[in-house]
């Protein structure tokens, strides 16, 4: 798998940063030295056109909500658990089941009361930043199944958003939707850079550009970790 970027990217991109006349705080330095720019991560993403979808099922990343973790709690309950707050979780589940909470969602703003049950857990529903899909048809294919499996559990990668906005976004890459609350944009496209680097996936023109054109906004936003 691909590393995010390495030591020579993160000394350019400080130096590129300096020279532009922005102004960098210790604390912020001290962030340049751990993660990447979103623009400079975003250059070392080969681009090329989608593969065919020939071949995709969600079967192909394992079983859904694995507990790649091991810490005896399904991955769609993690990422509630990790973005909801004022969380009730079932007795006697070792705080694994997650029954309410709230969340405040990233992708709109709107404060979305979540109560577990089959009418109301729709309202709350965990995307993949980078569609499964689109992973596939932009490199996922090639990796083994444990790997698709990981990365289709990876907190990386999720995130709790309000459902009727995830069934909107669907498929598509950031050519295609963006998050409505334009002050989410740049953290957005931020993660499925991160993601895409991570596990070795590339990028079309048109995605490419439509990220780069988001980050002239945010230009040294950076690639989050976890």
């Amino acid at each position: 798998m691909s590393k995010i970027c390495g030591r020579t990217i993160l000394a350019l991109t400080f130096v590129s940063a300096l020279i532009a006349g922005l102004t960098i705080s210790r604390s912020e330095a001290a962030q340049f030295s751990r993660q990447g720019v979103v623009t400079q991560v975003l250059a070392q993403i080969p681009v090329k056109g989608r593969a065919p979808k020939t071949g995709y099922s969600r079967a192909q990343f394992g079983q859904a909500w694995a507990d790649t973790n091991h810490n005896g709690c399904d991955t769609r309950n993690d990422i509630l658990k990790r973005d909801l707050t004022n969380v009730v979780f079932r007795a006697g589940t070792h705080d694994c089941v997650v029954l309410s909470g709230i969340l405040i969602d990233p992708y709109s703003g709107a404060t979305i009361h979540f109560v577990r049950g089959v009418a109301t857990s729709p309202l709350v529903q965990i995307d993949h930043i980078v569609s499964l899909s689109n992973a596939w048809q932009t490199g996922a294919f090639k990796l083994s199944l444990a790997e698709r499996t990981l990365m289709a559990n990876d907190p990386l990668e999720l995130l709790a958003v309000k459902g009727s906005l995830n069934s909107q976004k669907s498929d598509g890459d950031a050519a295609t939707w963006l998050p409505p609350l334009k002050s989410y944009r740049c953290a957005f496209v931020a993660r499925q850079v991160a993601v895409k680097a991570k596990y070795g996936l590339w990028v079309t023109k048109a995605e490419k550009a439509a990220i780069e054109k988001i980050l002239l906004g945010c230009p040294i936003q950076l690639v989050p970790t976890t």
